[in-house]
Protein backbone atom coordinates (compact mmCIF):
# COMPACT_ATOMS: atom_id res chain seq x y z
CA UNK A 1 0.00 0.00 0.00
CA UNK A 2 1.08 3.57 -0.59
CA UNK A 3 0.46 6.11 2.17
CA UNK A 4 -2.95 7.21 0.88
CA UNK A 5 -4.13 3.62 0.51
CA UNK A 6 -2.88 2.77 4.00
CA UNK A 7 -4.71 5.68 5.59
CA UNK A 8 -7.94 4.84 3.76
CA UNK A 9 -7.64 1.26 5.02
CA UNK A 10 -7.60 2.51 8.62
CA UNK A 11 -10.40 4.99 7.94
CA UNK A 12 -12.59 2.24 6.48
CA UNK A 13 -11.71 -0.36 9.12
CA UNK A 14 -9.65 -2.58 6.81
CA UNK A 15 -6.21 -4.07 7.43
CA UNK A 16 -3.43 -1.48 7.03
CA UNK A 17 0.29 -2.05 6.64
CA UNK A 18 0.83 0.15 9.68
CA UNK A 19 -1.01 2.41 12.11
CA UNK A 20 0.13 6.00 11.93
CA UNK A 21 -0.85 9.62 11.52
CA UNK A 22 -3.40 10.23 8.76
CA UNK A 23 -1.49 13.39 7.92
CA UNK A 24 1.47 11.33 6.68
CA UNK A 25 -0.47 11.13 3.43
CA UNK A 26 -1.60 14.77 3.30
CA UNK A 27 -0.35 17.88 1.51
CA UNK A 28 -1.54 21.24 2.81
CA UNK A 29 -1.31 23.69 -0.09
CA UNK A 30 -0.57 27.41 0.04
CA UNK A 31 -4.02 28.67 -0.85
CA UNK A 32 -4.55 32.47 -0.85
CA UNK A 33 -7.37 32.39 1.72
CA UNK A 34 -5.21 30.76 4.39
CA UNK A 35 -2.02 32.57 3.40
CA UNK A 36 -3.75 35.93 3.94
CA UNK A 37 -3.96 35.02 7.63
CA UNK A 38 -0.43 33.68 8.12
CA UNK A 39 1.35 35.54 10.92
CA UNK A 40 5.17 35.82 10.79
CA UNK A 41 6.94 34.26 13.78
CA UNK A 42 8.66 37.51 14.74
CA UNK A 43 6.88 38.31 17.99
CA UNK A 44 5.34 41.45 16.50
CA UNK A 45 1.72 42.42 16.01
CA UNK A 46 0.14 41.71 12.60
CA UNK A 47 -3.45 42.09 11.44
CA UNK A 48 -5.09 39.15 9.68
CA UNK A 49 -7.57 39.42 6.82
CA UNK A 50 -10.43 39.99 9.28
CA UNK A 51 -8.61 42.81 11.06
CA UNK A 52 -7.67 40.81 14.17
CA UNK A 53 -4.32 41.70 15.73
CA UNK A 54 -2.24 38.52 16.13
CA UNK A 55 1.21 37.67 17.45
CA UNK A 56 3.37 34.62 16.80
CA UNK A 57 6.45 34.25 18.94
CA UNK A 58 9.67 32.84 17.44
CA UNK A 59 9.54 29.00 17.36
CA UNK A 60 5.86 29.00 18.44
CA UNK A 61 3.68 26.44 16.62
CA UNK A 62 1.06 29.05 15.76
CA UNK A 63 -0.29 32.54 16.22
CA UNK A 64 -2.46 33.92 19.00
CA UNK A 65 -4.87 36.85 18.99
CA UNK A 66 -3.63 39.86 20.93
CA UNK A 67 -6.84 41.77 21.57
CA UNK A 68 -7.22 44.96 23.58
CA UNK A 69 -10.06 47.42 24.07
CA UNK A 70 -8.39 49.60 21.46
CA UNK A 71 -7.97 47.02 18.67
CA UNK A 72 -11.09 44.85 18.92
CA UNK A 73 -12.71 44.36 15.53
CA UNK A 74 -16.15 44.00 17.11
CA UNK A 75 -16.38 46.09 20.27
CA UNK A 76 -20.17 45.86 20.54
CA UNK A 77 -22.07 42.75 19.41
CA UNK A 78 -25.11 44.90 18.66
CA UNK A 79 -23.01 46.89 16.16
CA UNK A 80 -21.23 43.96 14.51
CA UNK A 81 -22.80 44.67 11.10
CA UNK A 82 -21.13 48.08 10.88
CA UNK A 83 -17.86 47.01 12.51
CA UNK A 84 -17.12 43.70 10.74
CA UNK A 85 -15.77 43.55 7.21
CA UNK A 86 -15.78 39.97 5.89
CA UNK A 87 -12.76 39.37 3.61
CA UNK A 88 -13.29 38.49 -0.07
CA UNK A 89 -13.22 34.93 -1.37
CA UNK A 90 -13.33 35.53 -5.11
CA UNK A 91 -10.70 37.19 -7.28
CA UNK A 92 -7.70 35.80 -5.36
CA UNK A 93 -4.48 34.44 -6.85
CA UNK A 94 -4.51 30.63 -6.67
CA UNK A 95 -1.44 30.12 -8.89
CA UNK A 96 0.87 28.95 -6.08
CA UNK A 97 -1.70 26.47 -4.77
CA UNK A 98 -2.37 25.14 -8.26
CA UNK A 99 1.36 24.67 -8.90
CA UNK A 100 1.74 22.71 -5.66
CA UNK A 101 -1.21 20.49 -6.54
CA UNK A 102 0.11 19.89 -10.06
CA UNK A 103 3.39 18.63 -8.61
CA UNK A 104 1.66 15.93 -6.54
CA UNK A 105 0.79 12.34 -7.31
CA UNK A 106 -2.82 12.40 -6.18
CA UNK A 107 -2.99 8.62 -6.14
CA UNK A 108 -0.41 8.82 -3.35
CA UNK A 109 -1.29 12.04 -1.53
CA UNK A 110 -4.44 13.75 -0.27
CA UNK A 111 -4.77 17.46 -1.10
CA UNK A 112 -6.07 19.38 1.88
CA UNK A 113 -7.68 22.81 2.19
CA UNK A 114 -6.93 24.17 5.67
CA UNK A 115 -9.77 26.31 7.01
CA UNK A 116 -8.45 27.90 10.19
CA UNK A 117 -10.43 29.79 12.85
CA UNK A 118 -13.84 28.20 12.79
CA UNK A 119 -17.03 29.69 14.15
CA UNK A 120 -16.15 29.82 17.84
CA UNK A 121 -12.50 30.73 17.33
CA UNK A 122 -13.32 33.51 14.86
CA UNK A 123 -15.90 34.95 17.24
CA UNK A 124 -13.36 35.40 20.04
CA UNK A 125 -10.69 36.52 17.57
CA UNK A 126 -13.04 39.37 16.66
CA UNK A 127 -14.21 40.29 20.15
CA UNK A 128 -11.82 38.90 22.71
CA UNK A 129 -12.67 35.85 24.79
CA UNK A 130 -14.45 37.67 27.63
CA UNK A 131 -16.72 39.73 25.38
CA UNK A 132 -17.46 36.69 23.23
CA UNK A 133 -18.50 34.61 26.24
CA UNK A 134 -20.80 37.39 27.40
CA UNK A 135 -22.34 37.75 23.95
CA UNK A 136 -23.01 34.02 23.64
CA UNK A 137 -24.92 34.07 26.92
CA UNK A 138 -26.47 37.56 26.93
CA UNK A 139 -27.02 38.33 23.22
CA UNK A 140 -27.44 34.91 21.56
CA UNK A 141 -29.50 36.26 18.64
CA UNK A 142 -26.89 38.85 17.67
CA UNK A 143 -24.08 36.34 18.14
CA UNK A 144 -25.94 33.83 15.97
CA UNK A 145 -26.36 36.48 13.27
CA UNK A 146 -22.63 37.26 13.28
CA UNK A 147 -21.80 33.56 13.20
CA UNK A 148 -24.11 33.25 10.19
CA UNK A 149 -21.89 35.72 8.33
CA UNK A 150 -18.78 33.77 9.36
CA UNK A 151 -20.36 30.46 8.28
CA UNK A 152 -21.33 31.95 4.91
CA UNK A 153 -17.69 32.97 4.42
CA UNK A 154 -16.53 29.47 5.34
CA UNK A 155 -18.93 27.81 2.92
CA UNK A 156 -18.00 30.23 0.13
CA UNK A 157 -14.29 29.61 0.74
CA UNK A 158 -14.77 25.84 0.64
CA UNK A 159 -16.65 26.12 -2.65
CA UNK A 160 -13.98 28.39 -4.09
CA UNK A 161 -11.21 26.00 -3.04
CA UNK A 162 -13.08 23.14 -4.70
CA UNK A 163 -13.48 25.13 -7.91
CA UNK A 164 -9.78 26.06 -7.97
CA UNK A 165 -7.86 22.97 -6.78
CA UNK A 166 -10.33 20.14 -6.06
CA UNK A 167 -9.11 19.23 -2.54
CA UNK A 168 -9.77 15.78 -1.11
CA UNK A 169 -10.15 17.13 2.43
CA UNK A 170 -11.31 20.22 4.27
CA UNK A 171 -9.30 20.53 7.48
CA UNK A 172 -11.37 22.72 9.78
CA UNK A 173 -9.98 24.27 12.98
CA UNK A 174 -12.28 25.12 15.85
CA UNK A 175 -11.23 24.42 19.43
CA UNK A 176 -14.44 24.09 21.43
CA UNK A 177 -12.78 23.72 24.80
CA UNK A 178 -9.65 23.62 26.94
CA UNK A 179 -7.87 20.56 28.29
CA UNK A 180 -10.34 20.56 31.19
CA UNK A 181 -13.78 21.55 29.87
CA UNK A 182 -15.85 22.90 27.00
CA UNK A 183 -15.79 26.67 26.62
CA UNK A 184 -19.58 26.91 26.17
CA UNK A 185 -22.32 24.97 27.92
CA UNK A 186 -23.38 22.11 25.61
CA UNK A 187 -26.92 23.50 25.22
CA UNK A 188 -25.55 26.90 24.12
CA UNK A 189 -23.12 25.23 21.71
CA UNK A 190 -25.95 23.12 20.25
CA UNK A 191 -28.21 26.12 19.82
CA UNK A 192 -25.73 28.57 18.32
CA UNK A 193 -22.72 26.71 16.88
CA UNK A 194 -23.97 23.27 15.83
CA UNK A 195 -26.55 24.18 13.16
CA UNK A 196 -24.11 26.38 11.27
CA UNK A 197 -21.24 23.93 11.68
CA UNK A 198 -23.48 21.17 10.30
CA UNK A 199 -24.10 23.33 7.22
CA UNK A 200 -20.36 23.69 6.67
CA UNK A 201 -19.86 19.92 6.95
CA UNK A 202 -22.73 19.31 4.54
CA UNK A 203 -21.37 21.82 2.03
CA UNK A 204 -18.05 19.95 2.14
CA UNK A 205 -19.71 16.58 1.57
CA UNK A 206 -21.89 17.95 -1.22
CA UNK A 207 -18.67 18.63 -3.13
CA UNK A 208 -17.32 15.13 -2.52
CA UNK A 209 -14.68 16.08 0.04
CA UNK A 210 -13.91 14.69 3.49
CA UNK A 211 -14.33 16.91 6.55
CA UNK A 212 -11.67 16.53 9.25
CA UNK A 213 -12.24 18.59 12.38
CA UNK A 214 -9.27 19.75 14.46
CA UNK A 215 -9.87 20.31 18.17
CA UNK A 216 -7.01 19.46 20.56
CA UNK A 217 -9.20 19.92 23.61
CA UNK A 218 -12.09 18.37 25.52
CA UNK A 219 -14.91 17.52 23.12
CA UNK A 220 -16.18 14.36 24.79
CA UNK A 221 -19.64 15.80 25.64
CA UNK A 222 -20.15 16.62 21.94
CA UNK A 223 -19.05 13.41 20.22
CA UNK A 224 -22.60 12.25 19.44
CA UNK A 225 -23.19 15.62 17.81
CA UNK A 226 -19.96 15.22 15.80
CA UNK A 227 -21.22 11.89 14.52
CA UNK A 228 -24.63 13.35 13.73
CA UNK A 229 -23.06 16.19 11.73
CA UNK A 230 -21.09 13.68 9.67
CA UNK A 231 -17.57 14.70 10.66
CA UNK A 232 -15.29 12.18 8.92
CA UNK A 233 -12.54 12.27 11.56
CA UNK A 234 -11.61 14.19 14.70
CA UNK A 235 -7.96 15.28 14.60
CA UNK A 236 -5.99 16.29 17.69
CA UNK A 237 -7.96 14.16 20.15
CA UNK A 238 -6.16 14.47 23.49
CA UNK A 239 -6.18 11.64 26.08
CA UNK A 240 -7.80 13.95 28.62
CA UNK A 241 -10.91 12.80 26.77
CA UNK A 242 -11.87 9.21 27.63
CA UNK A 243 -11.01 7.92 24.17
CA UNK A 244 -11.91 4.29 24.86
CA UNK A 245 -15.32 5.34 26.21
CA UNK A 246 -15.85 7.52 23.13
CA UNK A 247 -15.00 4.59 20.86
CA UNK A 248 -17.59 2.46 22.64
CA UNK A 249 -20.17 5.24 22.64
CA UNK A 250 -19.82 6.06 18.96
CA UNK A 251 -19.39 2.48 17.77
CA UNK A 252 -16.57 3.35 15.38
CA UNK A 253 -18.58 6.10 13.66
CA UNK A 254 -16.06 8.78 14.66
CA UNK A 255 -12.52 7.99 13.50
CA UNK A 256 -9.92 9.81 15.58
CA UNK A 257 -6.38 11.08 15.00
CA UNK A 258 -4.10 11.67 17.98
CA UNK A 259 -4.06 10.01 21.40
CA UNK A 260 -0.42 10.60 22.36
CA UNK A 261 -0.16 12.87 25.40
CA UNK A 262 2.17 15.33 23.68
CA UNK A 263 2.43 17.70 26.65
CA UNK A 264 3.51 14.91 28.98
CA UNK A 265 6.50 13.92 26.83
CA UNK A 266 7.54 17.40 25.68
CA UNK A 267 9.90 18.13 28.59
CA UNK A 268 13.65 18.16 29.00
CA UNK A 269 13.29 15.56 31.76
CA UNK A 270 11.40 13.01 29.63
CA UNK A 271 13.57 9.94 29.02
CA UNK A 272 13.64 8.06 25.75
CA UNK A 273 11.89 5.10 27.37
CA UNK A 274 9.15 7.32 28.77
CA UNK A 275 8.54 8.84 25.36
CA UNK A 276 8.43 5.45 23.64
CA UNK A 277 6.23 4.03 26.40
CA UNK A 278 3.66 6.82 25.92
CA UNK A 279 3.52 6.11 22.18
CA UNK A 280 3.05 2.39 22.82
CA UNK A 281 0.37 3.13 25.42
CA UNK A 282 -1.56 5.14 22.85
CA UNK A 283 -1.42 2.41 20.22
CA UNK A 284 -2.20 -0.41 22.66
CA UNK A 285 -5.13 1.47 24.19
CA UNK A 286 -6.87 2.95 21.16
CA UNK A 287 -6.02 0.94 18.04
CA UNK A 288 -7.94 -2.24 19.08
CA UNK A 289 -11.26 -0.49 18.42
CA UNK A 290 -10.19 0.30 14.86
CA UNK A 291 -10.46 3.46 12.77
CA UNK A 292 -7.84 5.13 14.96
CA UNK A 293 -4.74 6.99 13.77
CA UNK A 294 -2.11 7.23 16.54
CA UNK A 295 -0.33 10.56 16.41
CA UNK A 296 1.07 13.46 18.36
CA UNK A 297 -1.71 15.87 19.24
CA UNK A 298 0.48 18.96 18.99
CA UNK A 299 3.92 20.14 17.91
CA UNK A 300 6.75 19.15 20.28
CA UNK A 301 9.17 21.96 21.12
CA UNK A 302 12.00 19.55 21.97
CA UNK A 303 13.38 18.21 18.69
CA UNK A 304 14.93 15.15 20.36
CA UNK A 305 11.60 14.15 21.91
CA UNK A 306 9.78 14.61 18.62
CA UNK A 307 12.32 12.48 16.78
CA UNK A 308 11.99 9.64 19.32
CA UNK A 309 8.17 9.81 19.36
CA UNK A 310 7.88 9.75 15.58
CA UNK A 311 10.34 6.88 15.35
CA UNK A 312 8.32 4.84 17.84
CA UNK A 313 5.06 5.64 16.05
CA UNK A 314 6.55 4.29 12.83
CA UNK A 315 8.17 1.24 14.41
CA UNK A 316 5.47 0.16 16.85
CA UNK A 317 2.59 1.19 14.59
CA UNK A 318 3.89 -1.19 11.94
CA UNK A 319 4.59 -3.96 14.47
CA UNK A 320 1.10 -3.62 16.00
CA UNK A 321 -0.61 -3.87 12.60
CA UNK A 322 1.29 -7.06 11.81
CA UNK A 323 0.51 -8.64 15.18
CA UNK A 324 -3.18 -7.65 15.27
CA UNK A 325 -4.78 -8.38 11.89
CA UNK A 326 -8.25 -7.00 11.28
CA UNK A 327 -10.73 -9.87 11.30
Amino acid sequence: MNQRENMMAILEGRQPDYYGNFFNAVKIVSDPIRMADVCPADGREHRDSWGTTCVRLPDAPGKHPHITDENKVVSDIERWREQLVVPPVEGLDWSQAKAEVEALDRDETFVMFWSAQGLFERSHFLMGMEDAFCAYLEEPEEMAAMLRAIADFKIASIREAHAQIRPDIVYFHDDWGSKQNLFLPPDVWREVIKPLHAEIVQATHDLGMMFIHHADCICEPLVDDMVEMGIDAWQGVIPQNDIVAIQRRTGGRLPMIGGVDSAAIDTEEATEEEIRAEVRRCIDAYCPAGRFFPALTSHLFHERNSRIALDELERYGRQWAAEHPVA
